[in-house]
């Protein structure tokens, strides 16, 4: 068995940890996709918990979504429109965001959506993180 001298090995972690830093996209090309929905009164807490599994479900079929997470307003300002549920994707970059919009994944969804009939408005902003 061959040693490895602790200069080589000192270089090798250095190396990997390089690789591994390079790979991944800092905040400030992440671009994060927010969207708000507005149900009709008539919409059921199960058909809104399927619209937002769906939503999440989307992370795991369409590259470069880096995180999903969703909410329920609780703002005590009143200022929310009748706007209810908060929904944030992140992606690796503005390219990813690019490629989400036209999938045939993200196109299903929104396909979703229709048929339930229980969506009254949305919104959608999108940003990337200044720091």
């Amino acid at each position: 068995m061959k040693k490895i001298k602790g200069s080589n090995v000192v270089l090798m972690i250095f190396s990997v940890m390089l690789l591994l830093t390079g790979c991944q996209n800092t905040k400030e090309e992440q671009m994060r996709h927010i969207v708000v929905f507005k149900y009709k009164p008539d919409a059921t807490e199960e058909q809104i918990e399927k619209v937002t599994k769906a939503f999440g479900d989307l992370k795991d079929k369409i590259p470069g979504i880096v995180s999903f997470e969703h909410g329920i307003n609780d703002s005590p300002e009143n200022k929310n429109l009748g706007f209810t549920h908060v929904y944030l994707l992140t992606f690796e970059d503005a390219q990813a965001r690019d490629t989400y919009l036209p999938h045939p994944e993200h196109k299903k969804f929104g396909q979703l959506l229709g048929e339930l009939g229980i969506l009254e408005d949305a919104f959608v902003v999108d940003y990337t993180p200044v720091e």
